[in-house]
């Protein structure tokens, strides 16, 4: 899995309809305040141990200031939420030429199961969630505090801790 995380003030989406490019009403936009914007892409080999290593990662870092201004506290401590959009595109593969290939992103309905598996986890965990809505056109608008952007890559993290 590869997973881009935004410190966020605020982070909001929805989803457009396909053919108006204008809000879809069939879904409901979804909105944060402080917490983190997860950009999350899911490879066919992704299971059940890379969303249990990512989801202690996320859980557990500590990237919020405490009252001394260091980056000490983590999501739980803030009282934060995560708004989850899935991106099959952190996948492309930009080699050769000058159209990304997909290849290497998750079968559609393998990826959609497990980046929903991954945002329940992250809910047992005791944080709230919102999502986008996986293979739609959306609008995804935050302010990015700190800035603060982490990139989690389970093939390369999990294969150096292992």
């Amino acid at each position: 899995m590869r997973i881009v995380l935004q410190k966020v003030s605020e982070a909001g989406v929805d989803v457009l309809d396909e053919a108006t490019g204008k809000q879809d009403p069939t879904f409901e936009p979804k909105h944060i305040g402080i917490g983190y914007m997860l950009l999350v892409g899911v490879a066919d080999t992704d299971g059940d141990e890379q969303i249990r290593w990512l989801v202690h990662k996320i859980a557990n870092l500590r990237v919020f200031e405490d009252e001394a201004g260091k980056m000490n506290l983590s999501l739980k401590d803030v009282g934060g939420a995560i708004l989850s959009i899935s991106q099959f595109t952190l996948f492309a593969n930009v080699r050769r030429g000058n159209r990304p290939s997909f290849i290497d992103a998750g079968e559609p309905t393998h990826a959609e199961r497990v980046w929903h598996e991954f945002d329940d986890a992250l809910r047992a965990e005791g944080l709230e969630v919102q999502e986008g809505r996986f293979g739609s056109h959306m609008r995804v608008t935050l302010t990015n505090d700190g800035p603060v952007t982490i990139v989690f890559d389970t093939d390369e993290l999990m294969a150096k801790h292992k």
